[in-house]
């Protein structure tokens, strides 16, 4: 392959089309919210510069320290459903027949296909009070008290409007995003391996926590940070799926721009959100960097 040095007006020919959208469609307007974290609010739509640090005190009050944990919270216990759901299907299409897999590939990414809008309207009707689960559920009650069963009048499950749903929301949401890096690492497992352990006497449960585990560790950590950084700056989810209560980051975020017209607060904490994500890939990083050394050494 020929060295980008050796034609650098080709190069540069290339490069800079996409080089200037990207400066003015990211890093400019990012560069703006970051001064702005800086500023005051000195009128509507107006915010002096002044280098101050108070928005960034203001994140380390008690009520905004307890939404960033809220939001860390749930979007933790988010990502250890997805992981704990998502082996198995990934493990699964490992193992599948080459046309199996194609379908499963497909049913995953299907949902992509859907506004995330148009979907979780749809989880609505699926958990509300009148919806799909509790139809079942006042059916099975039915059929209970048909047959003498003293259970009284069925009162609706109340599964919206909580921390349940804004969870439940989160892993149908972002399920996918765990399933396909998983899927990455075990399809490249060295499988004579995995034969040699069943060989030499270990059963299937051991096999798979002391082979396919380890092995499949880089995809593990890939598909923790890749679900859990979007689930944690998550919007609509518990926009729609949560209480007064069940507020998340960006919903805080969003408040401070629209309606408390607090922009400098509320880019403040945006670029808490995106400082906290950055020391994840850092972390990530150094991980790999680690891995990378102790294997040559």
């Amino acid at each position: 392959m020929q060295d980008w040095r050796e034609n650098k007006r080709f190069f540069w020919g290339t490069m800079l089309v996409p080089t200037v959208w990207f400066a003015v469609f990211f890093v400019i307007p990012m560069a703006i919210v970051w001064a702005f974290s800086f500023g005051t609010q000195t009128g509507p739509g107006q915010i002096e510069v002044s280098g101050t640090f108070s928005n960034y005190a203001r994140v380390f009050e008690p009520a905004i320290l307890k939404v960033f944990w809220q939001s860390v919270w749930m979007a933790a216990v988010a990502t250890l459903i997805c992981l704990v759901a998502g082996f198995p299907v990934a493990l699964m299409m490992t193992f599948a027949s080459e046309r199996t897999r194609a379908w499963l590939l497909l049913l995953i990414m299907l949902p992509f296909w859907t506004n995330l809008l148009i979907r979780t309207y749809a989880l609505i009707t699926v958990l509300g009070q009148t919806g799909t689960v509790n139809d079942g559920f006042s059916l099975l009650h039915g059929l209970l008290t048909g047959i003498g069963l003293p259970l009284g009048e069925f009162q609706p499950l109340e599964l919206l409007y909580n921390k349940g749903a804004v969870i439940t929301g989160l892993v149908y949401v972002h399920l996918p995003f765990m399933i396909l890096p998983l899927y990455a690492a075990l399809d490249r497992l060295d499988r004579s391996l995995i034969e040699a352990s069943l060989d030499l006497g270990a059963g299937h449960i051991q096999t798979l926590f002391k082979v396919v585990v380890p092995l499949a560790m880089p995809g593990i950590i890939a598909g923790l940070i890749i679900t859990f950084i979007p689930a944690l700056g998550a919007f609509l989810t518990p926009d729609l799926l949560g209480g007064p209560n069940d507020s998340m980051i960006a919903s805080l975020i969003d408040r401070q721009f629209k309606r408390a017209s607090d922009w400098p607060f509320g880019a403040a904490i945006s670029f808490i959100l995106m400082y906290l994500t950055l020391l994840f890939f850092a972390l990530r990083a150094v991980a790999d960097a680690r891995a990378a050394k102790m294997g040559v050494g």
